[in-house]
């Protein structure tokens, strides 16, 4: 296939940088340009000089958007606190039609667009436009009423209401009024869903709000070049990590998140010492995120912590640290971390969730634990570190993160698909 080298996308995301849906798109376009398309990225929170990234105008209506939003999701949840940030309605936003980067653009990409980047509004005059629109999901906002996660409720496979996620819901509560307003939004509309996982992939078929829509799976790129694996000694020697130690490895942007399921890992910790305490005596817990300190007195062996970084070659040098990448999420798509830690050739452990059994190959390149199991957790991190061929799994892993995830596979698969909705020629 010959790619257009004419073709201008713009990408669209809320930040730049923060958070796992940032860096997959900021990634996308970094692979895009390399592989030959005009790539731009159009955010509200930029964080990098990169002359591609385009900032919208900084204006006191973002932080009035963001918080007006959040005013009428309280209100309607009886002035309560709760799930106050798991749920978006896209009431508020910047109109970016008239943007130069926006009229130039052959294809709109749209990425994480929540918390005051676009309305249902500005959506509406994206579509409007005529310009073919590319949704990559990565969560289940665009296919439900309100929510990121639906976690165990299915109403949105038909139509949004009595809301689990709203402190109280009803028939015609704010996710019922929200998807009703996306399906009008969606009808006939020029827009191609991408979720990032086989999983999220098939919750999105069987959702009310892409009925007549192409749905597929693509998943997040990494550049394998930077995330690669390095002398594990040399980098525990940089890092001031004990070079005698099997260390695993947690990652999270905020640790006390409770989706992110350390409480998981820590019990798993604990009954290793219980049933293995001779193996016990040679882990060590490298945590790397905000407030990790919070859970350095919970483990039953040393615990590393590292703030969060920003870099990516120092977080890649932070995963070759470690022997084991251990991720014991609740809810997850297709986590960064978890490719981050493959191409680094360490293996994985995690739970049957989302797209991690679709990245982790159980007892191939890691080890796959029954969901909310912290003693097949437990038993997973023992078996990949003493039982299975370590130096295999970590081949394999690495294999698998270069062969499905690298940035030229996954650029020339979006580019399949610009090429396809612009009537370009494959």
């Amino acid at each position: 296939m010959t790619e257009d080298r004419n073709m201008r996308v713009l990408i669209i995301n809320t930040s730049e940088r923060t958070g796992g849906a940032a860096i997959a798109a900021s990634r996308l376009m970094e692979s895009l340009k390399d592989s030959g398309i005009k790539a731009k990225m159009l955010v509200r929170d930029k964080q990098t000089d990169r002359i591609t990234v385009v900032e919208l105008k900084r204006s006191w209506r973002h932080i009035w958007n963001f918080v007006w939003e959040r005013f009428v999701i309280w209100r309607e949840n009886h002035f309560k606190k709760h799930n106050l940030f798991a749920v978006d309605i896209a009431n508020t936003g910047t109109d970016i039609t008239s943007l130069p980067e926006f009229r130039q653009a052959d294809v709109i990409h749209l990425h994480w667009i929540n918390q005051g980047m676009l309305s249902l509004k500005n959506i509406r005059k994206i579509l409007e436009s005529g310009k073919p629109v590319v949704w990559t999901m990565h969560d289940m906002w665009p296919i439900t009423g309100i929510c990121h996660h639906a976690e165990s409720c299915t109403n949105y496979t038909n139509c949004c209401h009595d809301c689990p996620a709203l402190y109280k819901g009803y028939k015609t509560d704010l996710s019922y009024r929200v998807f009703r307003k996306k399906q009008k939004l969606y009808k006939d509309a020029n827009i191609t869903f991408i979720a990032c996982s086989q999983w999220l992939e098939k919750l999105a078929k069987e959702s009310a709000l892409t009925e007549g829509h192409s749905v597929t799976n693509i998943p997040n790129p990494i550049n394998t070049n930077l995330f690669r694996p390095l002398d594990k000694m040399e980098v525990r020697k940089k890092l001031n990590l004990p070079a005698d130690k099997k260390l695993l490895m947690f990652s999270s942007m905020k640790i006390t998140d409770k989706r992110k399921g350390i409480d998981y890992l820590v019990e798993a910790c604990r009954l290793i010492k219980k049933k293995h305490p001779e193996f016990c005596e040679t882990l060590g817990v490298i945590v790397m995120g905000k407030q990790a300190q919070q859970y350095e007195s919970l483990f039953p062996f040393p615990i590393y912590c590292i703030d969060y970084v920003k870099s990516e070659r120092e977080i890649a040098d932070i995963y070759n640290a470690a022997d084991l990448f251990v991720t014991p999420s609740l809810m997850e798509n297709l986590p960064n971390t978890v490719v981050e830690a493959m191409s680094c050739g360490v293996p994985c452990v995690g739970f049957n969730i989302g797209g991690i059994p679709q990245m982790i190959d159980h007892l191939h390149n890691g080890y796959v634990a029954q969901y909310k199991s912290a003693e097949d957790l437990a038993d997973g991190i023992c078996w990949s570190l003493n039982e299975g061929d370590y130096r295999s799994l970590s081949e394999e892993a690495r294999r698998k993160a270069r062969s499905t995830y690298s940035e030229h596979i996954i650029a020339m698969r979006y580019i399949q698909v610009y090429n396809k909705i612009t009537g370009e020629n494959a």
